[in-house]
């Protein structure tokens, strides 16, 4: 609305204000919801490759009772992570420390060989814990790497429903319970789901223009390396 008064304006806000606070308790009560859903007791105590040897996944847990699990596309064989996953990992380091004040830990899986994860952690000035699922099934049994076989077929289970396979590796976040000494799967989001992760993406989202991706051959197109802009 251009051209518009102050008391015009004023107007305009306080009713996108109600609309803004309706939003705000779904999204509460959605968050209810999801704490919610049930556990699935996780049987394999998966292993995978650090920087310092081989770490089990109930390590990861560090003490705390909850785990927050990255899932980054970054492949066997890659150069270099995927940027978008890129874009979302510059903001890990400064969120962990809040993280781990509230009980819960945090680290970052991928496909790729461990060297090839910490050559590019280096590049891009990460310091969060990153390992790698090079050797264990743990990528395939969250549905964010396709196997041989779904690739051949040219279709993967991906965010709860069957599509076609866009790559090899997609992103998500899965969530984890530690009690007693079992290991529950409470939570994951793919695709979208992601987007709450994301704190650019919500100061984007305040602008009048927005992402301004609709006509982008794909969502996120715009997106580089935060050492390629």
């Amino acid at each position: 609305m251009a051209g518009t008064t102050k008391t015009q304006w004023l107007e305009a806000r306080a009713e996108l204000l109600i609309l803004e606070k309706a939003h705000s308790k779904a999204e509460a009560e959605l968050a209810r919801k999801r704490r919610d859903m049930p556990k699935l007791e996780i049987e394999s105590d998966y292993v995978f490759e650090g920087a310092d040897g081989q770490t089990k996944l109930s390590a990861l847990f560090n003490g705390r009772s909850q785990l927050i699990l990255q899932h980054f596309m970054f492949g066997v064989g890659w150069e270099a992570g995927c940027p978008i996953c890129s874009f979302w990992a510059d903001g890990y380091d400064r969120m962990v420390p809040h993280l781990n004040q509230r009980d819960i830990s945090f680290a970052v899986i991928s496909r790729g060989e461990i060297d090839r994860l910490q050559g590019y952690r280096a590049r891009m000035g990460w310091n969060f814990h990153w390992l790698s699922s090079e050797h264990n099934s743990f990528n395939f049994d969250f549905g964010v790497s396709a196997t041989d076989e779904e690739l051949e077929a040219g279709s993967m289970v991906y965010n709860y429903q069957t599509r076609p396979v866009m790559g090899a590796e997609q992103h998500g976040t899965s969530v984890f319970e530690l009690i007693g000494d079992k290991i529950y799967h409470t939570y994951s989001t793919y695709g979208r789901g992601l987007d709450r992760m994301n704190g650019a993406y919500g100061y984007i989202d305040l602008t009048p223009r927005g992402r301004t991706e609709d006509e982008l051959p794909f969502t996120l197109a715009w997106v580089r390396r935060h050492d390629e802009y």
